[in-house]
């Protein structure tokens, strides 16, 4: 028979975002201890001390177009990160709506009565398991910059970033000695539900410090916690679908509306200008020939 870790560490998915949000944004020590790793890792600045602003979990999702479960996270300096796991690839233009995530949290911040000089830096740290960016590289950090990739603004001035993490970039067979502190944790979320059954999550689990970090975290959740993840998290998603599909429905609506209105106003166009032909003396049959149209549907046109 599995031990009970054994069965725990096979239900556990990080790639879940209730699960990501509960492992990392919890108000305890394993959860606090298991953040502090991640943005360490990811941002590649030391991280001390960090405040999670939105642990709770959402309770009434029924209504919501798009559910936030990111963590909101708030360094000692008053950085402000807003952490995210986006498994599913929604029909939602994903990198408009993660500058969007940007230029809210940025406008977030209380002025009045200070500088601009004195906003604090905003992150968007977003990972996701699909293919968006052009290039080789797994993490991408952007700001804003001109066509030459010239900086608007001094680097040490920068105060808006957004850092991508696209986790199928990952070489998966990549031997893990080879492997830097990124990669071994991308692994980790993409395999730690098959625990020691996977050889690299085996040797990472003895004897890396980082994963061991994330792994004592994973092992706080009970097996039912697991289960109530997955349940919310197939729920959500589920309301996404039926929210997504009720706007393909409205905006098929809005297509066929327009293309009436596109069609009335064409039968306008046309009836203006059968009338302007007879008002110059043309005969209804004349009119007839020249529109390729019978004497009757023209009759039907100036009603």
């Amino acid at each position: 028979m599995p031990t009970r870790n054994e069965v725990l560490i096979r239900s556990a998915n990080l790639l879940n975002d209730f699960a990501f949000k509960y492992v990392f944004g919890e108000d305890c020590k394993e959860a606090n201890d298991a953040l502090k790793s991640l943005l360490t890792v990811f941002l590649e600045r030391s991280v001390n001390k960090v405040v999670v602003k939105n642990s709770e979990m959402v309770k009434d999702y029924s209504k919501m177009k798009s559910p936030r479960l990111d963590l909101l996270v708030e360094f000692d300096d008053r950085t402000t990160v807003d952490l995210e796991m986006q498994l599913r690839q929604t029909k939602d233009n994903l990198p408009i709506r993660f500058s969007y995530y940007l230029a809210r949290l940025h406008g977030l911040q209380e002025l009045e009565g200070k500088y601009y000089g004195e906003l604090k830096e905003t992150i968007v740290l977003v990972f996701f398991n699909v293919n968006l960016i052009d290039n080789h590289r797994m993490c991408n950090t952007f700001t804003l910059r001109n066509e030459e990739g010239l900086s608007f603004v001094e680097e040490s001035q920068d105060r808006m970033k957004l850092r991508t993490v696209e986790m199928a970039k990952l070489d998966v067979n990549k031997p893990l000695k080879d492997m830097n502190e990124q990669e071994k944790m991308i692994y980790y979320f993409l395999n730690c539900h098959k625990g020691m059954d996977d050889s690299k999550i085996k040797v990472m689990i003895e004897s890396d410090g980082v994963i061991q970090m994330l792994e004592k975290r994973v092992e706080t959740i009970s097996d039912d916690g697991w289960k109530k993840i997955i349940e919310d998290f197939q729920k959500l998603h589920e309301n996404e679908e039926r929210m997504e599909l009720q706007l393909e429905i409205e905006e098929a609506h809005k297509q066929v509306e327009e293309a009436h209105k596109q069609v009335e106003q064409k039968n306008q166009e046309i009836k203006q200008m059968i009338q302007l032909m007879l008002t110059n003396g043309m005969s209804l049959e004349f009119i007839s020939k020249l529109l390729s149209k019978s004497e009757s549907e023209i009759m039907d046109l100036l009603r």
